[in-house]
């Protein structure tokens, strides 16, 4: 039997990127646009499916991992 649980979970692809995107909050960050909380985002490049990990709970993990499974 094969394992198809490694890749994108919505094509199958293996070729994916990383990128860091900060948000504001709601409240006063979002009035004042402060952009206090920070993501890593892990999209497919074959379809651009992506997900997003919060960068303080996932500091020294690698994200790569969690996509794929």
């Amino acid at each position: 039997m094969e394992d198809n649980n490694r890749g994108c979970v919505k094509c199958g692809s293996t070729d994916a990127e990383q990128k860091e995107v900060a948000m504001s909050g709601t409240g006063l960050s979002k009035m004042f646009d402060v952009q206090n909380n920070q993501f890593l985002v892990v999209s497919c490049k074959n379809c651009g499916y992506s997900e997003f990990y919060n960068k303080k709970s996932s500091a020294g993990s690698n994200i790569f991992d969690f996509f794929f499974g």
